[in-house]
């Protein structure tokens, strides 16, 4: 069998995780799981799946059966995870401090950037309607666009993202589909950014409505009315801040607020890291004509009405969702926070208000602090963590064999797809992951098609080519 290994994982250093939970099982699982399963019936044309396997309490029974501490063991500190995410970006393959451009770029540098996402697709495009793409269409984006007035040096800005936004290939709302007219797949949209987050401005659509800017881990266009600009140094000192309220929900919100809203209700999604503030900075011990002690105070970036950074103090209910630092990078941890977006729509490109494979595994690992490319296929192929490579020749049936070795949080790449393990019940391992499709073969042979379209829990084996196209295992260490 030819495997190739990066990392420090061996096959001998693993814990044959299988062994012990198919054991366990055998041998009797505990009364509340079993209870769990007996007593509930889920109606679904999802194979192997029960209301019991719906919950993050069943995984995290089976994963105490391993062993009892397992799932609460720390898998990196904070100070490795640091050590980590500094590793990533010096390597610069695909994560890139916006912090780290010069003050100005030269034209033609700016054209190449833009135009490695800016151009016309390989594949016809159409509009909702039916009309499809042509040249002219092109054209009139490409004039949007405004490169062609473009000369000389360019200042390059900085902003923070004050509100969700999307991330487009060109600058434009226009929704376009491929030849199937898939209308849940926009091929305009790449990606999402989130409140708090640093952006490098390169570039300015005709309109002025509209930016061309590098995040963390991509670049694309975004609407001006979501970033705010701040000097390099004003922007490095919002993200030095040390004390930092990260959110651990899917999405929480702000405090509504009848006096100021652009603080009022703002949509927070997993991952997002703010500034946190010391209720003792309001002698009044008031604020916006609420008191604050049952909440946590954030720093939010909000806009004035020059676009530049204003910093407002915001309450957060103390209900809500977040903690106080990053949350320990733990197995159990993993569960809990998978299990936060069940049931979500899926969102290509972080399309919808929701997110696709890779953004629901990003957000999960934000959450640790663990910063990751943007692509399945950028995560996939580079060397960051621990991965366990399968070449085009590796079978099906060689490949099932590295699957008993698999823990829980372990991310498995095919062409186009990340998803993350869950664990094994009996001989059957299980994945979460965000899912467009669905096809999977049943216990009769019988091919099964249909939509799942949102975060979902499956069995891995019957679905449809998913070990056959399997490319990589990789381990976040």
């Amino acid at each position: 069998m030819k495997l190739r290994y990066k990392g420090t994982r061996t096959l001998a250093k693993l814990v044959p995780v299988w062994t012990i939970v198919c054991l366990s099982l055998f041998a009797g699982t505990s009364m509340m799981v079993r209870a769990a399963e007996s007593s509930t019936t889920l109606h679904t044309n999802v194979i192997d799946i029960d209301n019991a396997k719906l919950t993050p309490a069943f995984w995290q029974q089976l994963l105490q059966q391993q062993k009892s501490e397992a799932g609460k063991q720390v898998l990196m500190t904070e100070q490795q995870i640091q050590a980590f995410n500094e590793k990533q970006f010096a390597r610069a393959s695909y994560l890139k401090t916006p912090l780290s451009f010069p003050d100005r770029l030269a034209a033609n540098t700016i054209v190449d950037f833009i135009r490695a996402i800016s151009k016309p697709s390989k594949s016809p495009r159409f509009y909702r309607d039916g009309t499809k793409l042509s040249e002219q269409h092109y054209q009139a984006y490409d004039e949007q666009m405004n490169l062609q007035n473009l000369s000389g040096y360019q200042p390059v800005r900085f902003a923070i993202v004050t509100h969700r936004t999307s991330l487009r290939t060109y600058p434009t709302l226009d929704r376009v589909f491929n030849e199937k007219m898939d209308f849940d797949l926009d091929r305009f949209q790449e990606t999402g950014a989130f409140p708090g987050e640093p952006l490098a401005v390169v570039h300015t659509s005709k309109d002025g409505h509209w930016h061309f800017v590098r995040s963390y881990n991509y670049r694309a266009w975004v609407q001006d009315k979501d970033l705010a600009f701040a000097s390099r140094d004003e922007v490095q000192a919002f993200i030095d801040a040390k004390q930092r309220l990260i959110v651990t929900g899917d999405k929480v919100f702000t405090a509504y607020n009848p006096e100021l809203a652009q603080t009022s209700e703002v949509q927070l999604d997993m991952g997002v890291s703010l500034p946190l503030l010391s209720h003792k900075e309001y002698g009044k011990y008031q604020l916006h004509r609420q008191n604050p002690y049952a909440g946590y105070l954030v720093n939010l970036p909000t806009r004035d009405a020059n676009g530049k950074l204003q910093l407002e103090a915001t309450l957060i209910p103390r209900h809500a969702d977040v903690n106080i630092g990053f949350l320990p990078f733990t197995q159990e941890n993993l569960i809990n926070q998978a299990f936060k977006f069940l049931g979500e729509r899926y969102g290509w490109g972080h399309d919808y208000n929701a997110r696709d494979c890779t953004g629901f595994v990003g957000e999960i690992y934000k959450t640790f602090g663990i910063l990751m490319p943007r692509n399945s296929g950028q995560q996939g192929h580079d060397s960051f963590g621990e991965n366990l490579r399968f070449d085009k020749s590796v079978k099906a049936e060689q490949k099932l064999e590295e699957l008993k070795q698999l823990e829980v949080g372990d991310l498995l790449y095919l062409p186009g797809h990340v998803a993350m393990f869950l664990g094994y019940h009996g001989d059957k391992p299980y994945i979460i992951h965000d899912v467009h499709g669905m096809g999977y073969v049943d216990h009769k042979g019988k091919a099964v098609s249909g939509m799942l379209n949102g975060v979902s829990v499956t069995p891995l084996l019957p679905f449809k080519g998913y070990i056959k196209s399997m490319y990589n295992i990789k381990r976040i260490r």
